[in-house]
């Protein structure tokens, strides 16, 4: 199994923007789901970890240690 490319509290870009005009996200859950968070706006959404591999970018920040 590959390691995933993202881990809690990085910052990820999605292909689409969301209609805030943002397209910077935070990773705030992992599990089966994927929970993300807009940066702009707040608004948090749940998908598959399947719909938000094919979804993601790239990781814009990794999360500071």
């Amino acid at each position: 199994m590959a390691e995933p490319k993202f881990e809690l509290n990085d910052v990820v870009e999605m292909k689409k923007q969301h209609p805030c005009g943002t397209n910077r996200w935070k990773v705030v859950r992992m599990g089966m789901d994927i929970r993300i968070k807009c940066q702009g706006c707040g608004h948090s959404i749940m998908m598959p970890r399947r719909d938000f591999e094919k979804k993601m970018k790239r990781v814009l920040e990794k999360e500071a240690e």
